[in-house]
């Protein structure tokens, strides 16, 4: 059976059994904090399992995408090593919320593995908890499993309910006991049954593993019976298809040896068993997927560990001899074999393989610069057998080398790397980082905020409010004085506080006395007032009036707006990969980041601006809703991943569903009130993250009547007017760089001069020639010019140039090919450098170094002949 036709055979099995077939979630989980991909086909559930959502069924089943490269659950160094290890891999599960329970679930499971994928049932045998008598004699009594094939395992792992057999969510929460079906691979392959002393051997191999959750566990550890149990199953799909196409490992069977044929023929091999064609197999699944669900290479998060699968493909690659781009290339084998299950993946397949075209492309150069210096490296190891933490954490901190890499060459070398180092030197880094972060005064103090502060500034921009808190320095008072600063806390408020990108509202409270709102927060549900008392005093209890200041709220609210629109235009311009990255919305503009591998064209830029002021040209109405999330996400409202939304939500509708998104902000109230929108800036943030800012209303009227005016007046400077402005400049510019070229030739010209002058000064050494020489240029470009210049001239030589330029020491050696084994640039500058307070380095072939102590020129010109002599 193809691994196609098992996954269609599990989902029209359980729907066949009154499941609802449920298509897969994304690799990026929704509003899970906890985990950096989605690890279980459970995961999208999780809420419905903990009662926090209600879905119209009670019985589930789906294939879940999953990656386990990161964090707890990774099994990414594994990759290539073992038969059953994946990043990616498919989930086939059956799931009961409050439905049915152990009978049911054990039935389904051995019905489906020995009646439709006929699986002989003396192969099979199964594992409970030892405590758990009832799943034992639904076993032996209903399925007819003899005694010896069902094995209890105990609290194996230390303390109670510690057992492979027993399965919780967390520390706490749902939790129960479970049954796990093995199969037996025959006598001819070493290994025990689980729970014997050979349980790790390949001979016994989990294929299913049914969960019942039974209990609820408190903080206390004390153990609850739920009022609904549930059931969790979860069979992995190339395991079950091994067993099915009668190979022992999950890399024989079809789906895999396609891909390895793809591989193989993409690098230019014919070894179809080579371990890394598995990995590059394996990786293409999943870094296809992460970006397929909008996870771009970067250096943080999701996107490092996705950078990290695609550079590790890529070093396999080069490890069999290919030395060019190919990793790109096997989306279109991996649409064929994944495309009909994964539409997605057929409709991004494109952008799929330009991302990891350009990943490709960036990481040629980091693969080659770091595997020089970690040979290097490792050349200098002599007996030792560790590579050391400063090596490993260099070739990862300046050059981009994943420690993985650096782990897998040092396998490959019988070699380990130094992880204790690494981590001392890492810890250092974050020290450093840290301290240069700034960060923005809590005004609450810290302390935990219950209260629940009204909002009412959707409507109102002033309406009179209960004083019912102030805090002072996080310190609960009954009143202050003029002069003091405090957070006040009003049980209703006009004021916005600070979230979802916008910025807080300013103004006055106006009462007995009167407080300035400098910023207004939000902590939990209270909105923070904070700011200064100007005059009078201020107490709980007081009846004040809150004032919002208009002018400021308005023009907030016009960059808000804007924002719903642009992030629509980009995702029609750019595509669907495009998702909201972070922003931040205040009176003077809107700044929008968001995902995309590449920079945003002047025409797309062009297209994006186009497209929103249509919208504000067509002055829509924008609607606002309050609905529940199940009916948002059905009316397609677009939700930010992170955010953790309540059971009902505010849906923002603009432009006749141009646009909607779930969004608590301040909007406006028609498209038009809008007035104008400009881009002024795009620009890269992080790797896969870019940047738009834009003005909207009179900010950007303003600014291209500024433009304008720069136009005019650079139209004044070439003589011209805005109409041939632009050929006047391309006319100097054009002018420009002709003379610059004749300076160029003239300074070849010198250079030649001053190379021939200064090689008949070169003295005589072993097999070549020594020069040393302080010279009189205007740039480093010159000084290289003119060290490439004597090398020529020389044939065979050590040449060390000092030149002097504004105070600042240029030092540069070169040593012609024939000479570096005797003589290492870089060693030189590195000698010489200190003598003029510099540092550097560089190739045995040449090397540079700055410093910025002229006096100490002499003394490099006199050390140069000494060190070199002592080399030859």
């Amino acid at each position: 059976m193809k691994s196609s036709e098992l996954r269609q055979s599990f989902l029209s099995y359980f729907e066949s059994k009154q499941h609802q077939i449920v298509d897969s979630s994304s690799l990026v989980p929704g509003n899970d904090p906890t985990l950096l991909f989605t690890n279980a086909g459970m995961v999208q559930f999780k809420d419905v399992f903990l009662g926090d959502d209600i879905r119209p069924y009670t019985r589930a089943t789906s294939s879940q995408r999953c990656v386990r490269a990161g964090g707890k659950h990774n099994d990414l160094e594994n990759v290539g090593y073992t038969a059953r290890h994946h990043t990616f891999f498919e989930m086939l599960g059956n799931f009961s919320f409050g439905d049915y329970f152990k009978r049911e679930a054990i039935g389904y499971a051995w019905e489906f593995l020995t009646v439709v994928l006929k699986l002989p049932t003396e192969k099979l045998l199964v594992t409970v908890y030892a405590e758990d008598d009832e799943a034992f004699d639904i076993w032996h009594k209903e399925i007819g499993l003899p005694k010896d094939k069902i094995i209890r395992i105990g609290d194996n792992k230390g303390g109670r309910y510690q057992s492979d057999n027993f399965w919780a969510m967390g520390d706490t929460g749902p939790c129960g006991p479970c049954s796990e079906v093995f199969y037996d691979h025959g006598e001819h392959i070493w290994g025990g049954p689980p729970g014997s002393p050979e349980e790790d051997g390949d001979r016994f191999i989990e294929i299913w593993n049914v969960v019942f959750m039974q209990f609820n566990r408190s903080a206390s550890g004390e153990m609850a019976a739920l009022p609904k149990p549930s059931v969790d199953t979860g069979m992995g799909l190339e395991r079950i298809a091994a067993i099915l196409q009668g190979v022992h490992s999950n890399y024989e069977i079809d789906l895999f040896q396609n891909l390895i044929s793809a591989a193989a023929k993409a690098v230019g091999t014919d070894d179809l068993t080579s371990q890394s064609l598995r990995v590059i197999a394996d990786h293409i699944r999943s870094c296809s997927f992460m970006i397929v669900d909008g996870v771009v290479p970067s250096n943080e998060g999701r996107g490092y560990v996705l950078r990290r699968i695609v550079r590790r493909a890529v070093r396999h690659g080069n490890k069999l001899g290919q030395n060019g781009v190919f990793f790109h290339t096997l989306v279109e084998a991996l649409d064929v074999e994944m495309g009909d299950a994964y539409p997605e993946l057929r409709k991004l397949k494109e952008r799929v393989a330009s991302i990891l075209l350009k990943e490709e492309e960036q990481f040629a150069k980091t693969l080659d610069q770091g595997m020089k210096i970690l040979e290097d490296a490792i050349s200098q190891l002599g007996d030792e057998k560790v590579i050391p933490g400063e090596t490993v954490f260099k070739l990862y901190d300046t050059y981009g080398f994943p420690v993985d890499l650096t782990n897998d060459v040092a396998r490959e070398n019988e070699l380990e790397i130094d992880e204790e180092g690494f981590e001392v030197a890492m810890e250092a880094q974050r020290t450093r980082a840290r301290s240069a972060s700034n960060f923005s005064m809590d005004m609450s103090g810290g302390v935990t905020i219950d209260s629940v502060t009204e909002f009412t500034g959707y409507d109102y921009l002033e309406g009179q409010c209960e004083v019912e808190t102030i805090l002072v320095d996080g310190v609960a008072v009954e009143s202050i004085e003029a002069g003091q600063s405090a957070a006040v806390i009003l049980k209703s408020t006009p004021f916005y506080g600070e979230s979802g990108g916008q910025v807080g509202d300013k103004g006055w409270l106006r009462g007995v006395g009167a407080f300035k709102v400098l910023n207004t927060t939000k902590q939990n549900k209270a909105h923070l007032h904070q700011g200064e008392l100007k005059e009078g005093s201020l107490s709980v209890g007081d009846l004040i009036t809150g004032e919002v200041d208009r002018s400021l709220r308005s023009a907030t609210t016009l960059n808000h707006s804007a924002t719903h629109l642009v992030h629509e235009a980009l995702r029609r311009v750019l595509g669907d990969h495009v998702s909201q990255k972070g922003s931040l919305v205040d009176p003077d503009k809107l700044r929008f980041d968001f995902s995309h591998f590449e920079a945003v064209t002047a025409v797309e830029i062009e297209q994006v601006e186009d497209m929103v002021n249509e919208q504000i040209r067509l002055n829509r109405e924008v609607e606002t809703e309050i609905m529940d999330i199940e009916s948002a996400k059905q009316k397609g409202a677009m939700a930010l991943f992170g955010e953790k939304y309540d059971s009902e939500v505010r849906v923002l509708t603009m432009g006749a569903d141009y646009s909607i998104e779930l969004c608590g902000g301040t909007h406006v109230k028609r498209t038009g009130d809008i007035g104008l929108f400009k881009i002024v800036a795009e620009s890269g943030i992080a790797a896969g993250v870019r940047r738009i800012e834009a003005f909207t209303g009179k900010t950007a009227i303003d600014s291209t009547r500024q433009t304008e005016t720069a136009l005019n007046n650079v139209a004044a400077l070439v003589k011209g007017n805005k109409e041939n402005a632009l050929d006047k400049v391309t006319a100097l510019n054009d002018h420009a760089r002709s003379l610059q070229k004749e300076l160029d030739l003239l300074k070849g010209k010198m250079a030649a001069l001053a190379g021939a002058d200064l090689a008949s000064q070169a003295v005589d050494i072993d097999g070549g020639k020594l020069l040393v020489a302080q010279v009189e240029v205007a740039e480093s470009k010159e000084l290289r010019d003119l060290l490439d210049e004597l090398k020529s001239k020389l044939e065979s030589a050590v040449i060390v140039l000092a030149a002097v330029n504004d105070g600042k020491v240029s030092l540069i050696a070169g040593v012609t090919k024939e000479l570096t084994k005797k003589v290492r640039a870089g060693d030189l500058i590195k000698e010489v450098a200190p003598l003029v307070d510099g540092r550097g380095g560089g190739r045995p072939d040449m090397a540079q170094a700055g410093g910025s102590n002229p006096a100490g020129i002499e003394s490099v010109l006199a050390r140069v002949p000494a060190w070199v002599a002592e080399k030859f």
